[in-house]
């Protein structure tokens, strides 16, 4: 696959649009992106992850599924896929969805909720999202291709002035109003929720103020299909992984691994898919099948708390059962 230059009358197009009172240029390529970050750094306790430090081989598992196996088979994948009618931008999607780093929340969760290895789940979450910032966009320059449109150096130089700055910032704060953090315990999701909310919303503007735009409903219900099929089929390759004999995971690690290897963020996706692909003509196109897929594992994670909580507390108890269904 190839991500190429965006035709003239797109570029004209955008040359000459109307610029919006938002200013998304500024607000959401910039400003947006830094407070999401700033506030995942001032809410981000470190101290927690130290104890997770440890367990080399199961990070080295996690990370390695998640940016390294996760991608490629969603590329071998694809190869069979792109003889379908299936849109080819939506195509293209799926596998930027497949390059992403994990979520710093979603995983954390469920794992949680399950009462799993949560600070394994903090520790990988926290550090795949580190990784993300330089892996993701390599990931995406290798499976999508690199042309003129996809300006390589900018892409770090924003990426580092809207992450990693805001990021390192955010915890620098964050150790001189800790006390005064966990006293008020302010709404850090809430915040991070509402930012990317706008984030969304101008994403979804720019779909519908192309007028050339071709979404049609047969592609799209396909892709929702492919992306639960997906997630199930890693969940389950994760859990027979993880269970082996010799992979000297406990059940709580085996939850982590679960749920951390298989979900994506949406918080650095959604924000890096707008720097590296700036200005694209499918910009939303591409965006939608992360779109879909963030819900999706947080509902089918949800809906399969009960069943793997069931399995790790008998296992956790020596009561031999039947590996659950996922």
């Amino acid at each position: 696959m190839s991500a190429p230059e965006p035709p003239a009358p797109a570029r004209a197009a955008a040359a000459t649009a109307e610029p919006g009172p938002l200013k998304p240029e500024i607000t959401v390529s910039y400003i947006a992106v830094a407070t999401i970050f700033f506030n995942s750094g001032l809410s981000l306790k470190t101290e927690e992850l130290t104890s997770a430090l440890v367990h080399l081989k199961l990070h080295l598992f996690i990370q390695t599924f998640t940016l390294a196996f996760f991608p490629a088979t969603i590329w071998l994948f694809l190869q069979l896929l792109s003889v379908t009618s299936i849109n080819e931008w939506l195509l293209k999607g799926l596998q930027t969805v497949g390059c992403m780093p994990p979520p710093v929340s979603s995983a954390v969760i469920l794992t949680k909720a399950v009462g799993g290895n949560e600070a394994a789940a903090i520790f990988n979450s926290a550090f795949g999202s580190f990784l993300g910032i330089v892996v993701t966009p390599l990931l995406l320059l290798l499976f999508l291709g690199s042309s003129s449109s996809v300006p390589f150096t900018s892409i770090f130089s924003q990426l580092f002035m809207t992450v990693v700055v805001p990021l390192i910032i955010g915890q620098v704060v964050r150790r001189f109003v800790k006390d005064w953090l966990e006293r008020k315990k302010p709404p850090f999701g809430a915040v991070s929720s509402s930012v990317l909310l706008m984030i969304i919303y101008t994403t979804f503007c720019d779909t519908f103020s192309n007028p050339h735009i071709d979404l049609d409903k047969v592609s799209l219900v396909l892709i929702l299909f492919i992306i639960v099929s997906v997630q199930l089929s890693f969940m389950l390759l994760t859990f027979v992984f993880s269970t082996r004999d010799n992979s000297g995971f406990t059940p709580a690690d085996t939850v982590a691994v679960i749920f951390c290897s298989t979900h994506k963020s949406l918080t650095l996706g959604i924000p890096m898919l707008k720097i590296v692909f700036a200005g694209h003509e499918h910009l939303s196109l591409i965006s939608v099948p992360l779109l879909i897929y963030h819900p999706a594992q947080i509902l089918l994670g949800s809906v399969l708390v009960p069943t793997i909580k069931s399995w790790m507390v008998s296992r956790q108890k020596g009561v031999k059962l039947t590996r659950p269904t996922v």
